[in-house]
């Protein structure tokens, strides 16, 4: 086992490789379903080959690396440029592959949307939901900054609230010391503040994140970080907390993707506020959300003006949040 520090600044002790990890499974059967509904989480193995994996890491390796651009980033959601870590590891993940332009990046998104619509994710998503699944959002990870513990609802989910699922797709055997992906089991039975008020996203987003490590301490909440090896999937409830831990040892990566899927009859719930309307493209028969798809020239003028003009775009983008969630 390997001992790291929890989001609450207590140790706590992980499995080291997956001899040492708690039940997974091999496909989403009844008994990985009921494993799910219990525990809020389940871990699938070899969902993904090695090959495809791979594949994808080259591509972000090749295509991203090197770009001097912006792009859209996963804890932000602005528009930046790549920073690295003294290990030239990528440090701002991506968010959105599917919105990338194909002019620039063309074999990772292309390989990412092969990868969350391949056939074992598809009959996975589709156990759980019982029909087909929409993709509303997605990210890449090279580097890990570590993610706050928190619920996906916060900040999307289905109309059906809690019925969301989530994907964090292993693209390499990810190292104890790497920032772990973690849930807390059975976090998702519990209800918490909404986004709004006191908690919004817009001004008070600390607060949620403090109440969220207050509860994790007040129900003495069990953190689990699975040991993932490259193509394992570990699927979650939009209502479990969860997020990385920090990284004990930079020079490791943690390569990895994170897909959210609904329900394909469902629509989409935005900072439990708003249904969002999606702008959704297919791919492999599985619908896709591309919010700021950079095919389009309308997208590409957003981003041009809001990487050149960060502070008055992203002042307005926080008052029309606290606007549309007070």
């Amino acid at each position: 086992m390997f001992e790291i520090a929890s989001p609450t600044g207590e140790p706590v002790s992980i499995p080291t490789s997956p001899d040492e990890d708690r039940p997974y499974f091999a496909a989403l059967d009844a008994a990985a379903r009921t494993y799910l509904e219990e525990e809020g989480y389940v871990v699938l193995r070899g969902v993904l080959g090695a090959t495809d994996c791979a594949g994808i890491r080259r591509a972000f390796a090749e295509q991203v690396k090197p770009y001097q651009g912006f792009l859209y980033r996963q804890t932000t959601a602005c528009a930046e440029r790549n920073r690295f870590n003294a290990h030239g590891h990528v440090m701002n993940p991506l968010l959105n592959l599917q919105d990338l332009d194909p002019h620039h990046f063309e074999r990772l998104r292309r390989a990412a949307l092969d990868a969350f619509t391949a056939p074992a994710m598809v009959g996975a998503l589709r156990a759980a939901f019982g029909e087909d699944p929409k993709l509303v959002q997605s990210m890449y990870f090279e580097g890990n900054s570590a993610t706050w513990a928190h619920q996906d609802t916060y900040y999307l989910d289905s109309e059906r609230v809690g019925t969301m699922v989530a994907a964090w797709i292993a693209l390499e055997d990810i190292h104890p010391g790497a920032g772990r992906f973690y849930v807390y089991a059975r976090s998702h039975r519990i209800d918490l503040a909404k986004n709004g008020g006191d908690f919004d996203i817009a001004f008070h987003h600390d607060r949620y994140k403090e109440l969220i490590v207050r509860l994790i301490r007040e129900r003495h909440l069990e953190l689990r970080a699975p040991a993932l090896q490259a193509g394992d999937v570990l699927f979650w409830n939009a209502k479990t907390i969860h997020g990385s831990l920090a990284t004990k040892e930079t020079n490791n990566t943690r390569q990895s993707l994170t897909a959210h899927y609904i329900p394909r009859s469902h629509r989409f719930l935005q900072l439990q506020s708003r249904i969002k309307p999606l702008a959704l493209s297919e791919h492999n028969g599985i619908l896709i959300h591309c919010p700021k798809d950079q095919q389009r020239l309308q997208n590409r003028m957003t981003l041009f003006v809001e990487s050149r003009f960060p502070g008055p775009f992203y002042l307005a983008k926080k008052l029309a949040v606290k606007a549309a969630t007070r």
